[in-house]
């Protein structure tokens, strides 16, 4: 007779060994992402803000691509107003990121308000790889904090570096978050359903780029991935076949159990 594994306990409490695992995992993502706040700072101050407002700004706001979109339409001489616009419609992904994570972590007190604060998309990501509670929350906060820690210091060393840069653009970190994403993401692709529909975001992305204003193309893809998870699933789980005896009692028949008589 064989026996069938025991089913995850989503809401158990992982090993310690593999919750070391994911604060290591997170701490390597807070650095690697933390790198580029230099490219951020350096802009922030060629841009003409100061290096307290550009700290402010990184802390406050604290998320990567709203910051840079601020910076870009200030740099470009645009207003105040169009680029807190641009701001949040870049910060609408972690809205849904939020929704996402809500069942699993804190969302009420001073845990709650940190939480929303760090939700980004590294700490977002962190959680969803995350198979019980445990190290759902534990990527969270790892990846969060680590995140803000090292973002806002690398920040501050490129905001104090861009005072005397001509053009931080050729440092040549414009690529850096996108290669940060793409390697949280790298693991999510197991499956042919996560590839296509990977690979149609992007294709909508880059479509809408050139054409729509900063934060709708982000939006736009995330729209794909929404419409995939409302399209019925192409995989059904089979049923266990079932027989009444004599007596109208009914007996599931297990396939390695047949196999076995």
């Amino acid at each position: 007779m064989t026996t069938a594994p025991p089913a995850a306990d989503q809401g158990g409490r992982g090993s310690p060994g593999r919750l070391r695992t994911v604060r290591r995992t997170g701490f390597s993502i807070g650095l690697a992402t933390g790198l580029y706040g230099i490219s951020f700072g350096a802009l922030a101050t060629a841009s003409g803000l100061h290096v307290w407002q550009a700290m402010v700004l990184s802390a406050v706001m604290f998320t990567g691509g709203s910051q840079f979109a601020f910076i870009g339409v200030v740099g470009g001489g645009g207003s105040a107003l169009g680029a807190a616009l641009a701001s949040v419609l870049l910060g609408l992904r972690n809205t849904l990121y939020g929704l996402i994570l809500a069942p699993s972590l804190p969302h009420r007190g001073v845990k709650g308000i940190l939480r929303a604060h760090l939700t980004i998309d590294e700490s977002a990501a962190l959680a969803a790889s995350g198979t019980d509670t445990a190290e759902k929350r534990t990527g969270f906060w790892a990846a969060g904090l680590w995140v803000f820690v090292f973002w806002n210091l690398f920040s501050l060393v490129g905001a104090l570096a861009g005072q005397y840069v001509a053009d931080p653009r050729a440092w040549g970190l414009d690529a850096a978050a996108a290669a940060a994403f793409l390697a949280l993401l790298w693991p999510r692709l197991r499956s042919g359903d996560a590839v296509v529909i990977a690979v149609a975001a992007a294709f909508i992305a880059l479509l809408t780029t050139p054409v729509l204003p900063p934060g709708l193309p982000v939006l736009a893809a995330a729209l794909v991935a929404v419409v995939a998870g409302l399209l019925p699933s192409r995989h059904h789980p089979v049923p266990a076949a079932s027989s009444r005896d004599g007596e109208g009692a009914t007996t599931a028949r297990n396939p390695e159990q047949e196999g076995e008589r």
